[in-house]
């Protein structure tokens, strides 16, 4: 059985950082991509970083270049996303997302991605 655990959300004042994290059972992540999706109030799903396979190789959008570092532990099977200067408008709750295919590289797309875990609350504010 696929799943997938975020964890490490929580309150932290503008500037703050976090690292989040997704466990992964049921798959060895080291053969997927794996990306990281965030939604706030009111508004759709966000591709905003993902991970590939055999080189690493890393996309971020835009809105958080330059301040989030996605990463992975093949030998803990968890992926990671720290977060630094973090700014009021990355509240949201913040979903990781498994390629079941074999794919090297990645992508931000929600149609890339075939399993979702639950997601976790970020609540940037002072």
């Amino acid at each position: 059985q696929v799943q997938l655990v975020e964890s490490g959300g929580g309150l932290v004042q503008p500037g703050g950082s976090l690292r989040l994290s997704c466990a992964a059972s049921g798959f060895t992540l080291a053969n997927h991509a794996i990306g990281w999706f965030r939604q706030a109030p009111g508004k759709g799903r966000e591709g905003i970083s993902c991970i590939g396979t055999s080189d690493g190789s890393t996309i971020y959008a835009d809105s958080v270049k330059g301040r989030f570092t996605i990463s992975r532990d093949n030998a803990k099977n968890t992926a990671y996303l720290q977060m630094n200067s973090l700014k009021p408008e990355d509240t949201a709750v913040y979903y990781c997302a498994l390629d079941r295919g074999f794919g090297s590289s990645c992508g931000i797309g929600f149609y890339d991605y075939d399993y979702w875990g639950q997601g976790t609350q970020v609540t940037v504010s002072s």
